[in-house]
């Protein structure tokens, strides 16, 4: 296998498991529970426990299926590191760096999808 395939690959692998991961820990769980995420959410900005639960799902939800399938890959990963960037700098800016690696986590994998874009393996474009 050819560097270029190799480098095809890893941003493929990168992209799905880090949208999936995001998908079922935070996006599905906001979406199948919406009711009672909406007691429980967080509302930093004052715009209304519904706009900001919806505004988290569109990020946690859409936005990782788009990544999934290769498409506006770099635009997709903006909510998502503002969603991110907002629960650890806003909501919870008291948590040490123990308590938020996965979110420091999920800020690198999707900063760096931000960086390199999908690869060629996306859907509807074959791989070259």
């Amino acid at each position: 296998m050819n560097e270029a395939r190799r480098q095809d690959l890893g941003l493929l692998f990168l992209r799905v498991s880090g949208a999936l991961f995001l998908l079922w820990v935070h996006g599905l769980p906001k979406l199948l529970n919406y009711s009672e995420q909406l007691k429980l959410i967080e509302d930093p900005f004052h715009l209304g426990a519904t706009i900001t639960l919806l505004l988290a799902i569109f990020a946690e939800v859409l936005c990782p299926l788009l990544i999934i399938a290769g498409v506006l890959v770099r635009l997709a990963c903006l909510p998502i590191l503002s969603v991110l960037l907002i629960a650890l700098v806003v909501v919870h800016p008291e948590w040490t760096l123990f308590e938020a690696q996965f979110g420091w986590l999920l800020l690198i994998i999707f900063t760096t999808l931000l960086i390199s874009g999908p690869g060629r393996w996306v859907v509807g474009k074959p791989a070259v």
